[in-house]
């Protein structure tokens, strides 16, 4: 995992179809109080919001494909998908726009 300060986290610009993600918590309490241990969770999708995108990728005849995702959408994504970077001991992630799996609304 790459480390870096606070200060390089506004000089990220991603390249291509890639995504800058801030992952949010997911609730490890059910409705009914019960706390779920890390060792029980479930490979499942997670959620994230996103920082930063790119550009977007560049088709075979040079034009640039839109991206789909834009700044400030929360996003699920694959679990083992993006790669995890770490800023001032808080943890990012930095991805392709095909890890992500749905927009959440």
């Amino acid at each position: 995992m790459a480390k870096f300060s606070s200060l390089t986290i506004m000089k990220f610009k991603p390249l291509s179809n890639h995504l800058f993600i801030e992952p949010m918590e997911e609730e490890k309490t059910t409705k009914s109080g019960i706390v779920i241990p890390d060792t029980a969770e479930k490979e499942k999708p997670i959620r994230g919001k996103v920082l930063a995108v790119g550009p977007g990728k560049a088709s075979d005849k040079g034009e640039r494909i839109p991206m789909s995702v834009k700044v400030g959408d929360v996003v699920l994504f694959k679990k083992y998908g993006p790669d995890e970077i770490e800023i001032d001991g808080k943890k990012y992630l930095v991805g392709d726009e095909d890890d992500v799996l749905a927009i959440v609304e």
